[in-house]
């Protein structure tokens, strides 16, 4: 049986010179500026540890996505035959988690200035994790 319902709790926001979806390019690696990540108090000590250079996966939700979206035209092109939600990286989708791989260029306290990232000002930070390399222990 599927659980009814889970509560995530966003552990910071995104803050970035984006400020709308149409100004957002599609992934990070198509022009996507620098953003600072600001962490949230209560979880900040879960920041040890990272320092810059390192590569991260940043998840996030994607709040202005329609979650009643279920198939797509790929990347807006209405000539490309629609195409379920879940064989896309569409941010319209029943549970609109982002998924960014950036690289850490800063870390200033609660702060962590990470690039490239075409998540939109405000955007609500799940979760941060490390990108593992085949001899990484993490």
């Amino acid at each position: 049986m599927i659980a009814a319902e889970y509560i995530i709790e966003p552990i910071g926001v995104v803050r970035s010179e984006l400020t709308s979806r149409e100004a957002a390019p599609l992934q990070g690696d198509e022009g996507a500026p620098a953003a600072w990540l600001e962490i949230a108090a209560r979880v900040a000590p879960g920041l040890a540890g990272i320092a810059t250079g390192d590569e991260l996966i940043v998840l996030t939700w994607l709040h202005r996505g329609h979650r009643d979206v279920l198939q797509v035209h790929p990347r807006g092109r209405r000539e490309r035959p629609l195409t379920g939600v879940f064989a896309t990286r569409s941010p319209d989708r029943p549970n609109p988690v982002g998924l960014h791989r950036v690289s850490v260029l800063e870390v200033a306290g609660r702060k962590l200035r990470v690039a490239p990232l075409e998540a939109i000002d405000g955007t609500p930070i799940v979760d941060i994790k490390p990108v593992l390399t085949s001899f990484d222990e993490r």
